[in-house]
């Protein structure tokens, strides 16, 4: 197969997604024009590039320079519809937005952008280790230098595309390793130290999604590294938890004050006032927060 078409449920804006995925030029896993994100994905053993373009109310799934067998066609379309949350019925959300001060201007600006995630829990947990405290142009430098050194890589076209490292090989490195690439002590040590349960089999994206969001925040929590920010970030963005709540989040702190026009930021107290008008889609409105930080292109 070099091709298929995925169905979504609607509403649904591919624009706004691209949007979101090209808002920074140092972004290295994924490659974006005004119509079409590439990516490449490792299914089992291959690495297969996969491009998505909008097609009426689909989204036309294209595999350039490869041919792709029906298992890993399934493969690549469970790892887009959570990538980009396609199945998500958005219409609640859009229904307690419309009655709220903030939310509502944003989700008729806005209306059909999805909570794009990260499917691969060390990726998650090891992109907002690195972000945490520094600026996100910084962590995106840090970023692009951990996969350029560590990540595999296949170029299509005369063009390189890279995936994120695996945790098997980040389990085998020394933190001096990583401290080369201007991590600190402690997050390279904290992102060794995930690498390492992940490949011993004691932390894994499928067990704990048989737990209540309540327990996984609570096993996030137990990971060295992990505070509530990154216990709360990782829920919305590699489990696709609607009410994930990451309150004492700066750029929604700075969304929020933008929204209100005041001098000050928010308190955390404030912010969990605003949340209790979100119930259940506290991580969809944060989300939504964050897009309204980066314009209306």
């Amino acid at each position: 197969m070099t091709e298929m078409l995925l169905a979504v449920q609607q509403p649904f804006d591919f624009h706004e997604c691209l949007v979101f995925l090209s808002r920074s030029e140092q972004e290295v896993l994924h490659v974006t024009t005004d119509k079409v994100v590439q990516k490449l994905m490792r299914i089992g053993e291959r690495l297969i590039l996969v491009e998505l373009q909008e097609k009426g109310y689909y989204i036309r799934v294209r595999f350039p320079g490869d041919d792709v067998s029906d298992a890993e066609t399934e493969s690549i379309e469970r790892e887009v519809r959570d990538w980009l949350d396609l199945d998500r019925d958005l219409t609640p959300f859009e229904t307690m937005g419309a009655k709220d001060e903030l939310l509502a201007p944003l989700i008729e600006t806005h209306r059909g952008l999805r909570m794009i995630g990260f499917p691969d829990l060390f990726e998650a947990l090891a992109w907002a280790i690195i972000g945490q405290q520094i600026t996100l142009s910084f962590a995106y430098t840090i970023k692009r230098r951990f996969v350029e050194r560590y990540g595999d890589h296949r170029v299509v076209a005369g063009n390189a595309y890279w995936t994120f490292p695996r945790a098997e090989r980040i389990a085998l490195l020394e933190p001096e390793e990583l401290r080369e690439l201007q991590f600190s002590r402690r997050k390279a040590e904290y992102i060794i130290d995930i690498a390492r349960e992940i490949t011993d089999g004691n932390l894994s994206k499928s067990t704990l999604q048989s737990l209540s969001s309540a327990d996984i925040r609570q096993r996030l929590l137990a990971i060295r590294g992990v505070g509530e920010w990154t216990a709360d970030y990782v829920l919305m963005k590699c489990f696709q938890d609607a009410s994930a709540f990451p309150v004492a989040d700066v750029g929604l702190h700075q969304a929020i004050q933008h929204r209100l026009g005041t001098s000050k930021k928010p308190t955390i107290e404030e912010v969990k006032r605003y949340g209790e008008s979100w119930q259940g889609w506290e991580g969809y409105a944060t989300f939504y927060l964050w897009r309204s930080l980066y314009g209306n292109v």
